[in-house]
């Protein structure tokens, strides 16, 4: 079943207003005719000036993270419902650095994926396995457990993105061989089909998330269960960043 491929920008905590207008304008003039859809999740800060960049292209915008609550005494943070206010479309949960710097369990994944589904977003859900869990060879069970405990009753195609993104290859220029990634994305897809059903696992999107740049991404974006990317350093260069997006199959 064919899924739309996603190359999905993370710019986090990069990136002062000039900087973030420059790169935006460059991504937004040559990111038509793409054979994926594109999303840029910049700092909170410049989501208002790089949505304005953004507005009438191809490109759409996402949060980095949000709060499980609407609103309310939370200093600091910003809830799902600002983000949707700025357009957003998409939060990103989960995050490797959100999980070890901010202590977020699979519980606070789960509720922050329910607060973007509430303020009418979809919710880019990660997962990943570190490199201590890999080499015990636990992998896999350390990804289903992270889905089954990350991912929400309710999940649909529409409302759900998984990325996968093993932790030990995150700015580390590490990646997971094409094979073993693609290992990863179908065991994923299997999961969702006995939790969900065979239709919504076929059709959600499972992005890779672990150092895709220019010179890996068609091998990576060529396996059948890898649907795109949630790209990190690659998507602060527009070049490397649209070069990932030209990468993407044309039968995909």
């Amino acid at each position: 079943m064919s899924r739309r491929v996603l190359i999905a920008g993370n710019w986090k905590m990069n990136g002062l207003l000039s900087d973030g207008v420059a790169l935006a304008h460059s991504i937004a003039e040559r990111a038509w005719d793409k054979n994926c859809s594109l999303l840029v999740c910049p700092p909170a800060t410049l989501l208002m000036a790089v949505g304005e960049e953004f507005a009438d292209t191809p490109v759409a915008v996402g949060g980095q993270d949000c709060h499980v609550a609407e609103n309310g005494a939370h200093t600091g943070d910003i809830s799902a419902s600002m983000l949707a206010d700025l357009h957003c479309r998409y939060i990103i949960t989960g995050h490797s650095e959100r999980r070890a710097d901010h202590g977020e369990t699979d519980e606070i994944v789960q509720a922050k994926a329910k607060a973007a589904w509430a303020a009418g977003m979809a919710a880019i859900i990660c997962v990943g396995e570190t490199e201590a869990e890999r080499e015990a060879g636990d992998t896999l069970s350390v990804i289903s457990s992270q889905c089954a405990g990350s991912i929400p009753d309710g999940a649909t195609a529409k409302n759900t993105v998984i990325a996968y993104e093993p932790v030990w290859a995150i700015g580390t220029g590490k990646t997971a061989t094409p094979d073993d990634a693609q290992a990863v994305h179908a065991h994923i897809r299997a999961d969702l089909a006995k939790r969900f059903d065979d239709d919504m696992a076929a059709r959600t999107r499972i992005l890779y998330g672990g150092s895709m740049k220019p010179s890996n991404a068609a091998d990576l974006l060529a396996q059948p269960d890898i649907d795109g990317g949630l790209i990190g350093g690659a998507s602060m260069k527009a070049e490397d960043f649209l070069a990932i997006a030209d990468a993407v199959p044309q039968d995909a």
